[in-house]
C-alpha cells in the first residue's frame, strides 16, 4: 500500500482506514529517519572537525556515530516493514488485520524511543557546545 493510494474514501472500513493512516505514519517514519541520517554525517563531522577538543570530550563523537548506526538498522528495518506490508490487501479476517496493526505499533514504540534517545544526545551536545565557540565576522 503506497502513500499516493492510501486517500481514505467514504466506503472505506475502520481497519481500511487504519491501515491508511499507519502507511502514511510509516513513510514519515522513513522520511524522518533520512533526515536524521544525513544530520548525524553533519554533527559527526562537526565533532571531527576539532570540536571535541574544545568540547574536553572524546565521547560525544562515539556516541553520535553509535545512534547513527542505531538510526541505520532502525531505517532498514522500517524500509523492510514498509515492503512486507504489501500483503495487507490480502488480509481477509481480523486476525490477520490484527497482526499487521500490533506489529506497526511496535515499530511506532521503537521508533518514538529512538527519536527520544537521538533528541536527548542532540540536546546533551548544544548544551555543551554552548560558549565553547566563537563566530567569525567576514568583511
Amino acid at each position: 500500500m503506497k502513500t499516493q493510494n492510501a486517500e481514505i474514501l467514504k466506503h472505506d472500513s475502520d481497519v481500511d482506514i487504519t491501515h491508511k493512516i499507519n502507511t502514511m505514519e510509516l513513510d514519515n517514519w522513513i522520511n524522518h529517519l533520512k533526515y536524521v541520517k544525513k544530520e548525524l554525517v553533519n554533527l559527526i563531522g562537526i565533532c571531527n572537525k576539532g570540536l571535541n577538543n574544545k568540547l574536553g570530550d572524546i565521547s560525544v563523537v562515539s556516541r553520535f556515530k553509535k545512534k547513527e548506526v542505531e538510526n541505520e538498522t532502525l531505517l532498514n528495518a522500517l524500509l523492510k516493514y514498509a515492503q512486507s506490508r504489501v500483503h495487507i490487501v490480502e488480509c481477509e479476517d481480523a486476525h490477520c488485520d490484527m497482526i499487521y496493526i500490533t506489529e506497526h505499533e511496535s515499530y511506532r514504540r521503537s521508533y518514538l524511543y529512538h527519536l527520544d534517545k537521538y533528541r536527548r544526545l542532540k540536546d546533551e551536545f548544544f548544551n555543551k557546545v554552548q560558549g565553547k565557540f566563537t563566530l567569525v565576522k567576514v568583511d
